[in-house]
């Protein structure tokens, strides 16, 4: 007969086999600083890192390996290759005390936590908030352990010393690599996808592995169910119908539902990185359909997903041959003098462009211009500085010297990784660990329909915005022609920046009140790049805030300190303040279109828009 070991006899080996590792980590780094008082820092700049990091090979969320040179995962770097571009191959340096200090609380830390035994309760963490995590000992003690160690190399990254740039790569690269290890995406430690098994008599791990497949198959995690969405069925289903394209965009008119329009029509310009239905998900919540409810004459830009046979595209093309074609094909069908227009994040720094290639040439078609969440002057890029240096701009600049395309699942990859336990490791979690399917969200839907880009442009874009922010500097940059200089727009002009961007920071959206000469209004709304401006007034959720009437300090923070909260969505105040600019009311037009000359090619959304990446 058999003898069974108690539970908290297991426990006490398993935990005493786990303190054995850690107090080897703590000797590693020791080795790496020697008396902690190394001034000249370690040969291997990351020892001390690594010490508790898993080794390379380290188990994939199913136990298998992982390869040690590539990613696990689509658009996630190795470790090596992290730290590399962090620190450009220097070695990293701290201060001997801080580091010391940062040990002793460690093992301080760390024997609170073992004297806990097997009664550890794992800290708030939504990770492992399960009935599981906190009924398994060892599992308990695994995911305590982990947050400690999370911590801890979250201070050493902060104890880095070295430039702006430098400190911050180290911070995303450290957090990349904890948020990749937290022992719930990896079934071998996760007690709440284990018991799912039991439960489920292994039917979880059957499904999860059919979800791994399927998400293999289509090149990307799926956070959504696909299957039940639509373009044009379900989503982008506001009425309208194509009325102009060429080989970049379609232009879409809108069905009036009002029976009088306002006489100046008005043009949203979306983002070319992402399709254009963000702005028309669902009749509650489309920013265009509300636009045609208060009565404006509605135009929408719906970008083609390029092929290689637009693989040579550049800025300029989109600006002359999309962005000014679109004014100018606006104006002929409304019959009017000129129009307002809307641009969304990087359409809206083609928008502004625009606007500025068309004063440089004497001509102001657009009355008026409103700008959400939007870059014109890139000195604040948020985490996204981190990728941006001369190395990777002069490589992009390469691979792309005679055309090319930039993958949207690539770019795709990038914005979630800036994000990755709500936007990668959840999803990994869910689908493949617990084998669920993730429940049905239009916003994840768009979000996974993935749009390329031309190489030419993206790489003119990286090094002449993100690398130089030579846009924002007068004369500094000539695109179609035309020297850029944004004193020379003096029109209306609303701004719109989210508080909790990480795409564009709320200070890289105010920026842009600092470059226009004319009336300004800047709004701040609350959560982030999406969430922020699609807010329908008719939900009545979160705030927006108002500062004094035209005043712009330099420093956002000085226009947060005295703006006021408002309930509610930014809707109905920007709609407030476009009303005025819109002109006189006339009867809606009976049909789409100008004659002849612009007649419907087919009902809106317009086959670009369901072109696959």
């Amino acid at each position: 007969m058999t003898s069974e070991k108690k539970p908290s006899t297991d426990w006490l080996e398993n935990a005493q086999h786990f303190q054995q590792n850690l107090v080897q980590q703590w000797m590693q780094m020791a080795q790496a600083f020697p008396g902690a008082a190394a001034s000249a820092g370690a040969h291997d700049p990351f020892a001390a890192f690594k010490a508790f990091m898993p080794p390379s090979g380290a188990a994939n969320p199913f136990g298998m390996a992982m390869p040690t040179g590539t990613a696990a995962f689509p658009g996630l770097p190795a470790l090596g290759e992290l730290f590399s571009k962090a620190t450009h191959g220097q070695a990293v340096r701290f201060d001997p005390a801080q580091l010391l200090e940062i040990q002793n609380h460690y093992l301080k830390e760390f024997t609170g936590l073992w004297n806990q035994g097997p009664h550890v309760k794992p800290p708030g963490d939504r990770r492992f908030a399960a009935e599981a995590w906190s009924t398994n000992p060892m599992a308990a003690f695994t995911a305590a352990a982990y947050l400690l160690n999370a911590r801890t190399l979250m201070s050493m990254a902060d104890a880095v010393q070295g430039d702006a740039k430098t400190r911050s790569r180290v911070r995303f690269a450290v957090q990349q690599w904890i948020d990749a290890s937290a022992p719930s995406n990896f079934l071998v430690f996760n007690a709440e996808a284990q018991k799912k098994a039991i439960d489920t008599q292994g039917e979880s791990i059957a499904k999860g592995m059919a979800n791994l497949l399927h998400d293999m198959k289509q090149g990307h995690v799926s956070m959504t169910d696909e299957s039940v969405f639509e373009v044009g069925r379900n989503v982008a289903t506001t009425e309208g119908a194509v009325v102009f394209e060429n080989e970049l965009f379609q232009l879409i008119e809108y069905k009036p539902l009002t029976a009088k329009v306002y006489e100046r029509p008005f043009l949203l310009v979306p983002p070319c990185i992402n399709k254009f239905y963000i702005l028309d998900l669902q009749p509650e919540n489309s920013l265009i359909r509300y636009c045609v409810e208060q009565g404006h004459r509605t135009f929408v830009v719906s970008w083609r997903n390029p092929d290689e046979s637009l693989s040579h595209k550049t800025w300029d093309d989109y600006i002359e041959d999309a962005v000014i074609k679109a004014i100018g094909v606006t104006q002929d069908i409304a019959g009017a003098e000129n129009i307002n227009a809307l641009g969304f994040c990087v359409g809206g720094t083609m928008l502004g462009t625009a606007l500025a290639v068309l004063a440089a040439r004497g001509e102001e078609p657009v009355h008026s211009a409103t700008l959400l969440t939007t870059f014109l002057d890139f000195t604040d890029t948020g985490i996204l500085d981190v990728f941006i240096d001369e190395n990777f701009v002069q490589y992009r600049e390469m691979q792309f010297a005679d055309g090319g395309l930039m993958p949207g699942r690539d770019l795709a990859a990038t914005f979630s990784f800036l994000r990755p336990n709500d936007l990668v490791w959840n999803y990994v979690v869910g689908n493949y660990l617990k084998g669920e399917t993730p429940p049905p969200f239009d916003l994840l839907y768009w979000n996974s329909d993935t749009t390329n880009l031309p190489g030419p442009y993206y790489a003119w874009y990286l090094r002449q915005m993100y690398l130089e922010n030579n846009l924002v500097q007068p004369g500094k940059v000539t695109v179609c022609g035309e020297k850029i200089d944004f004193r020379q727009v003096k029109l209306p002009v609303y701004i719109y920046g989210s508080r909790e961007d990480h795409i564009v920071p709320i200070g890289g959206s105010y920026a842009s009140t600092q470059i226009f000469p004319g009336k300004k209004r800047f709004v701040m709304g609350a959560s982030g790049h999406i969430a922020g401006v699609i807010n329908p007034a008719s939900k009545n959720k979160r705030s927006h805030w108002i500062g004094p009437a035209g005043k712009f300090p330099a420093d956002v923070n000085d226009w947060v300190s005295s703006a006021t909260e408002h309930p509610g969505s930014w809707w109905t105040d920007w709609s407030a303040w476009l009303k005025p600019l819109a002109g006189k009311q006339i009867a809606a037009p009976k049909a789409y279109g100008k004659a002849k000359k612009y007649s419907a090619i087919e009902p809106a959304p317009g086959r670009y828009v369901k072109a696959k990446a």
